[in-house]
């Protein structure tokens, strides 16, 4: 027996095949120009069916949001012949009662780092940084330098710096136990993407240069990304206390935003307004001593 929300969503996914169909004309499709004057714009539901190599009974029934059994290959065949975009193939498997595919960023997309670096910039005097889905480096701004010692003479990956990067590890308060969180985060990354050869590399790398990292690994603890804080000892404004958070932009399901804002009561923005000024400037000849 069909739930209303089964419903709702076969009628969605009816409508919506309907509307890319239309979209797209025979030319584009690459069909010849044929005899006769169509009814309709766009594809008709024979030649989506023939193009996708999939019964047209079967592509009627589809488009009609019948209760019937798809595959992802079916719906990627018939996204390639309606030349959906990957948010509308994303789509499409979510109306189709299949669990969606990962996010592809889209060509007009991919110049968004100048907006992103914008946002960083803004976040000042708090550390805030972007990096990619591996965790690399992509971009930080100047309080993540002084605060989290991000720098060019690093390992550019957030999670073999965590593990090998003597300031951050002298300046951490409770790593180990923070360390436990950022490897099960960093497996849980992993397996949105079980079979990607730049996950396994990361990990590897990680593997050779900190036991520590090959311990925490084989415990295969599992965490989403989200919010932890964090307790730093600065060399020149002593203690400060973070919540650091991970946000994603749908755009650019690639990149990863870290905020770190600092957590109340504690005066940690207020060290970090003094050491953003000239006066701190000054007194932080070695920001990166640990």
């Amino acid at each position: 027996m069909a739930t209303p929300t089964g419903h709702h969503r076969r009628g969605e996914l009816r409508e919506f095949l309907m509307s890319r169909r239309a979209k797209v004309s025979p030319a584009d499709a690459g069909l010849p120009a044929g005899g006769g004057r169509r009814r309709t714009p766009g594809l008709r539901r024979e030649e989506v069916a023939v193009l996708a190599g999939v019964g047209v009974s079967w592509y009627q029934w589809l488009e009609q949001g019948r209760d019937i059994t798809v595959s992802p290959q079916v719906l990627d065949s018939v996204s390639r012949v309606l030349k959906l975009t990957s948010v509308e193939r994303r789509h499409l498997y979510v109306l189709a009662g299949l669990n969606p595919p990962a996010l592809a960023v889209a060509p007009g997309d991919q110049d968004m780092c100048d907006g992103l670096k914008r946002l960083i910039d803004t976040w000042m005097p708090f550390p805030a940084h972007i990096m990619d889905a591996y965790w690399n480096i992509v971009l930080y701004n100047d309080a993540a330098s002084t605060v989290l010692g991000m720098r060019p003479d690093i390992v550019q990956n957030c999670l073999v710096s965590f593990f090998t990067d003597p300031v951050y590890k002298a300046r951490a308060r409770q790593w180990e136990k923070i360390a436990a969180v950022v490897v099960a985060q960093f497996r849980a990354a992993c397996w949105e993407f079980p079979d990607d050869d730049g996950f396994r590399a990361v990990v590897e790398q990680a593997r050779e240069l900190s036991p520590e990292f090959a311990a925490l690994w084989e415990r295969r603890d599992i965490r989403p990304g989200g919010q932890l804080q964090k307790e730093l000892e600065h060399p020149v404004v002593g203690t400060l206390r973070f919540e650091s958070t991970q946000l994603r932009v749908p755009a650019r399901p690639d990149l990863a935003i870290v905020l770190h804002t600092p957590l109340p009561g504690t005066g940690t923005a207020e060290r970090l307004e003094w050491l953003s000024s000239p006066e701190g400037r000054r007194g932080s000849m070695y920001p990166l001593a640990g």
